[in-house]
């Protein structure tokens, strides 16, 4: 490699770009990480949004069997007495 001779105020300015290029490349890491994050937790609430249409519509079939049977019950118990 070829040694180039540092002027005084050089060797500074060559630490600050280095510096500066590893902050761009951590931001550029933490931009990556937060879109990822964000992309899971989207999927994560759409995902929870489904799983409460889920329980809605079984509860509501669950309350309904009820009704039902108790129906049911009242109609046999009815004829039986």
């Amino acid at each position: 490699s070829i040694h180039v001779p540092i002027q005084p105020g050089q060797s500074f300015k060559f630490t600050v770009l280095e510096t500066l290029d590893r902050i761009k490349e951590e931001f550029q890491f933490l931009q990556a990480q937060y879109h990822s994050l964000k992309l899971e937790c989207e999927k994560l609430a759409s995902e929870k949004t489904e799983m409460q249409r889920h329980y809605i519509m079984y509860y509501e079939m669950s309350y309904g069997l009820n009704i039902e049977m108790h129906k049911q019950v009242r109609e046999i118990t009815s004829r039986t007495i």
